[in-house]
């Protein structure tokens, strides 16, 4: 598609559905879908077969162990029993019409064993799980889009996103750290980890097979030591890394020190160190592999808990190895091979021999999506599952009814040890999750969150973010917030909210996409593949190689070989060859060769990824003449040209398909955004997110609490080729306006901008809001019905006991009635929001429990048309209110009669720079009058062939005035304007920023009881927000005494007692005293208990917050002292 058209409005099968579903919008849902796939068919299985089995002994002294097995997630259907349904099948719409959850039932086998015999085997259910829509354990996968049609879906259904309670959650994809690379990272926290621990490190994030995340860190200690770091259940554990090298493999010193040195023979001091190192094992009495094995698990014993009492110390420390030391790798010896390259770039690193990589550099960085997160709680669930039945088998163990391991007592203790069900809907519910491990994650809250559907933008906008983490939102530094250069391609630059998140919520550019989980057996053949290339595999032995000449060669996180410098660029070359191909190796395969550098630059080497979760998005390899995916951290070596212009005859390896391509999906949706000020793009895409459109078309099935819509859309004349791609005609979200750009009025001072009152009439701009309210009666024999013993209900409501439909209904008006078996009578629910709302649908929802509760869904509409104060925007980033809507007989009127629908400030041009808009308001026009549809696509104009020059002459042919400037007449006398108007055509936007929802007045009303002022909230009725700005402009304006009305005496005025003497609070106080002459009375006296002054007590009025503030002070021995004067 290389122009925009209206051809999606003026065919004749507009809505017909596609026979395919668009490529474009189902990358959106992708990386979730995928994952989310991969946890299903292959990572559920891998995590079940790697949890750890429990293993204890029995009152009786035998020993048990638990396991779980054979664990598969079923499709969401109807429970066995249920009778009177037309399909098994339980599909999206229900469950959020219902308020229900999309789930489906994980199942699995319980096996045990005693005393290492032969297993017996159990069958369980571990409760319904929630699924993700469109995986494979959805039922509308692989259906069409007249088929999602029926079910009531769009025909462009993405999913991605799970339903709870009949809302639609998402995951955050979150950015975390490059897995299985040791990066080399200066952290100033790390001195504080111990004595003379230094500030470099070398760390890695290791993921399994079943995405369990286990960091590693290598500290250098400043007495040329290395520390070891691993974390086990959030406590932190250092080890010395000569320790874990000899309990790893039975290797002898001699081969230890020499395969550390291979290629540093010339660097004494960490010869040194190595030595000393050894020298300092030995002095621990640490002498062979069974040694340090020993040793390991004798300190370990006490805090692995989870191993069994029986375990020796070799097979605790085997345990740690396996659980907490590189995990991604099962071999000892490729354990081995790692930590020796690990120590050796962490030396080289500690010398400044190589730089810093960091972990906020895109380049080492990948995604967590939401299938790998979901597949970490549910494995840890499962683990906890085992402990909660092996409490629940010692339970009854220790009780009368003993337990003798058979059949009947597993399933008793099953019966009673509960499942996961709970657990993974409150994690998708809250976003929370309560994990003792932590999961690798450096927070535990805002994990999922709500995808909000305001409109198209925002809904698709949901699945392409990428968080950085809510731990670095309340860091002082700006390292995680900065856009770097190796961020190219792959993270949009524009699109990144201003505020608090900005450059930690990012988006995805359109072509970046997220590798998914590769075929193992090509993947285990690459390293025959590199030897055949020339590399030369790994060995343990290297004879007559100079290793100091060679690169090492990784493989996801494995040392596989070495590379001889000579041979590495044709080496790679050829391996990109065969990875355009996709047969040998796959086409995700990602290459990396740091070259080695007479300077320090980054440590050197061969590394490649072939893992899931990482970034990659497609060039155009100029070698091979194909197209060719590449990685954040491969696009940093290579050479990659926008434009052919820019290309260098054996220099450029790689051509951009396409130069927008560095941009997101929203912001490819702005008009010629290389025209504008930066912000100003940032702005629209933050305000096309909050715009009322078209949220959804399957309104009658809909049960969002809340969504906004636009009743009088249209179809912009002037926009991007990616509007048709993600056809959002469909979901149209502004008005075409005419606007004419001068100072008229008065009113449209800052930013606001004026409507033509009969636009408005004509239904301008007029939108509605759709509510919905989810009603559940508390008793279950209890049922809906009109009271017929009250014939003016009659009026209100349905014999069924609901609200007509289209009915308005205000406040105190009937909206439902029920019979209450409890109370044994009818009880009537009254309408209580203070706005008018209208009945647009009452639906009926049921349950699969034999005796649900009866409920209902009922949806209101309420009418929003355009008022002053409501907030509107072009898609330039030019927001402001409506502050007046005119008379159409007093606003001015161009020659040919034509009036303007809104009337925009000129002074909102020069500071903004908003040059787009100005382009729009000619091409909309020009647009109008040859019934064309302009392309806005970013850089199809340039210098030479100018935008202004191209619309302007459209609009000569048109005959009207190049510069799209009109002659006007006043409306108020009809004199013409002595200078030329600019008039034209631009489509805006109207924000779902409403003054009928954020009105707010009050005088008095309820306040908090500790602080006595009022209490904040509209729908509470508190009180009005008063800010500095508030309080400069009642000073501007001369009424500065209001101040204190608004903040003593309607917020918190309360009167003391104050010792002018010494000017304290806290010592006056009433003193009850006997009358001398007179036994039988009292008098009260003010004291200060400071000073002993009575006469110099006085009562003031002050904030009573104030008084809390000082008696605050005073808990912590602070005293406030007020200098008072008499006046």
């Amino acid at each position: 598609m290389d122009a925009p058209s209206l051809k999606n409005l003026t065919d004749f099968k507009y809505s017909v559905p596609a026979k395919e579903q668009s490529f474009i919008l189902q990358q959106l849902g992708a990386p979730h879908v995928s994952s989310f796939n991969y946890m299903v068919n292959k990572g559920l299985n891998d995590a079940v077969s790697s949890l750890h089995p429990v293993e204890f002994t029995l009152p009786s002294g035998e020993r048990l162990s638990l396991r779980i097995e054979d664990v598969s997630l079923n499709y969401p259907a109807v429970p066995l029993g249920v009778v009177g349904v037309r399909t098994q099948q339980i599909f999206p719409t229900e469950c959020r019409q219902r308020n229900a959850t999309y789930c489906g039932k994980l199942n699995g086998k319980v096996s045990w064993s005693i005393n290492n015999g032969p297993r017996s085997y159990i069958d369980q259910d571990f409760g319904n799980i929630p699924i993700m829509i469109k995986s494979n354990r959805c039922n509308l996968n692989e259906m069409t889009p007249k088929q999602l049609v029926t079910h009531k879906e769009h025909e462009q259904e993405w999913g991605g996103y799970f339903i709870i309670r009949g809302h639609e959650k998402l995951i955050r994809m979150l950015l975390m750290t490059r897995r299985n690379y040791p990066i080399a990272i200066k952290r100033g926290g790390w001195k504080g980890r111990g004595d003379l621990f230094s500030d470099v490190g070398i760390q890695i994030r290791c993921v399994n097979d079943s995405q369990t995340c286990v960091p590693n860190t290598l500290h250098f200690v400043t007495d040329g030591t290395v520390k070891f770091m691993f974390a086990h259940l959030k406590l932190v554990y250092y080890v010395p890394v000569m320790m874990i090298l000899k309990a790893t493999c039975d290797y002898t010193d001699q081969y230890i020190y020499k395969r550390l040195t291979e290629g540093f023979e010339d660097d004494s001091y960490y010869s040194d160190c190595i030595q000393n190192m050894m020298r300092n094992l030995h002095a621990e009495g640490l002498h062979s592999h069974a040694d340090c094995k020993g040793y390991l698990g004798k300190m370990f014993r006490v805090k692995f808990t989870e191993c069994a009492e029986w375990f020796t110390d070799v097979e605790i420390t085997d345990y740690v190895l396996k659980s907490c030391v590189l995990i991604h790798l099962n071999s000892p010896e490729d354990k081995f091979n790692l930590l020796v390259f690990m120590i050796q770039k962490l030396f080289v690193y500690a010398q400044d021999n190589c730089k810093t990589e960091g972990a906020d550099a895109v380049m080492m960085q990948e995604l967590l999506l939401g299938g790998h997160l979901y597949l970490q709680v549910l494995k840890e669930r499962l683990q906890m599952w085992l402990i909660y039945l092996r409490a629940s088998i010692l339970k009854n163990a220790k009780s009368g009814a003993g337990f003798a391991c058979g059949e009947k007592d597993m399933a008793r203790a099953l019966k009673y040890t509960g499942g996961v069900e709970t657990v993974m809907q409150k994690f998708l519910a809250t976003g929370n999750i309560n994990s003792p491990s932590g999961l690798g994650l450096m927070q535990d809250s805002g994990l999922a969150i709500i995808a909000e559907n305001i409109n198209r933008m925002r809904y698709m906008s949901h699945f392409r973010a990428v968080h950085r983490g809510a731990f670095f939102q309340e860091m002082r530094t700006t390292e995680a917030r900065q856009l770097l250069p190796d961020a190219w391609g792959f993270i949009c630059p524009v699109h990144t909210p201003d505020g608090a998140p900005c450059g930690l919520l990012n988006h995805l550019t359109m072509n970046c996409i997220v590798t998914t989980n590769p075929d193992e057996e090509i993947v285990a053949t690459i390293p025959a593949t590199l030897t055949e290339l020339g590399m030369v595999p790994f060995k343990g032995s290297h004879a007559g190689l100079c290793i100091k000449e060679c690169y090492v060669t990784q493989l996801d996180g494995r040392v596989i070989g070495y590379v001889h410098r000579s041979i590495a660029d044709k080496l790679v070359t050829k391996l990109r060859c065969l990875k355009i191909k996709g047969e040998e190796v796959p086409n995700t395969l990602e290459i990396v060769l740091v070259p080695m550098k007479d300077t320090p630059g980054q440590y050197p080497g061969l590394f490649l990824f072939s893992g899931p979760a990482r970034m990659m998005r497609p060039v155009y390899n100029l070698v091979f003449k194909e197209i060719e995916f590449i990685g954040t951290f491969e696009q940093v070596y290579l050479n990659v040209c926008v434009t052919p212009k820019e290309m260098y005859k054996g220099v450029t390896t790689h051509m951009e398909v396409d130069k927008n391509s560095f941009l997101s999906n929203l912001a490819l949706l702005i008009p010629m955004p290389d025209c504008n000020q930066s912000p100003r793009n940032m702005y629209q895409c933050q305000m096309g997110k909050q715009t009322m459109g078209t949220p959804c078309l399957n309104w009658a099935s809909q049960g969002s609490s809340k969504l906004y819509r636009i009743q009088t859309p249209g179809s912009p004349l002037f926009r991007p080729v990616h509007y048709d791609k993600v056809g959002l005609d469909e979901f149209p979200m502004g008005t075409n306006a005419i606007v004419a750009v001068v100072s008229y009025t008065g009113y449209d001072m800052e930013d606001a901008m004026i409507i033509n009152k009969s636009s408005y009439e004509r239904g301008f701009c007029h939108g509605s809001v759709y509510k919905s309210e989810f009603i559940e009666l508390d008793d279950q024999n209890s049922y809906f019905c009109r009271d017929p013993s009250a014939p003016d209900l009659a009026e209100a409501l349905e014999p069924d006991g609901f609200p007509h439909i289209g009915k308005p209904v205000s406040a105190g008006d009937p909206l439902y009635c029920y019979y209450s078996v409890d109370e044994s009578k009818y009880i009537v629910k009254r309408f209580k929001e203070k706005e008018t709302y209208y009945v647009s649908s009452v639906r009926k929802c049921s349950s699969f429990v034999a005796r649900a509760k009866p409920a209902v869904l009922i949806t209101f509409r309420i009418t929003r048309n355009p008022t002053v104060g409501d907030k509107f925007a072009s898609r330039a980033g030019q927001k402001g209110i409506c502050s007046q809507k005119w008379p159409y007989e007093d606003l001015p009127f161009t020659e040919t009669g034509l009036v303007p629908d809104i009337v925009f400030n000129p002074h909102g041009f020069p500071s903004r720079m908003t040059i787009a808009m100005m382009i729009e308001l000619m091409a909309g026009k020009s647009a109008a009058l040859h019934g064309l549809v302009h392309d806005a696509s970013p850089f199809k104009f340039d210098e030479d062939n100018t935008a202004i020059d191209y619309f302007g002459r459209l609009l000569e042919a048109g005959g009207y005035n190049y510069f799209g400037t009109e002659t006007m007449y006043s409306g108020i006398d009809g004199r013409e304007m002595t200078v030329q108007i600019f008039f034209g055509i631009v489509h805006y936007q109207r924000l779902r920023h409403m003054v009928s929802d954020k009105w707010q007045v009050r005088s008095t009303g309820a306040t908090d009881i500790l602080t006595r002022q009022p209490v904040g909230g509209r729908k509470r009725g508190g009180g009005v927000r008063f800010g500095e700005m508030e309080r400069d402009s009642l000073i501007s304006h001369g009424t500065s005494f209001l101040l204190q009305d608004r903040l003593l005496h309607c917020s918190d005025r309360t009167t003391a007692l104050i010792c002018t003497s010494c000017g304290t609070l806290l010592g006056p106080m009433h003193m009850v005293t006997q009358v001398a002459d007179k036994p039988n009375m009292s008098e009260t006296k003010e004291m200060c208990r400071l000073c002993g002054h009575g006469e110099s007590i006085t009562e003031i009025q002050i904030p009573y917050i104030f008084k809390y503030f000082v008696t605050q002070l005073a808990s912590v021995n602070i005293n406030i002292k007020i200098h008072c004067t008499q006046t």
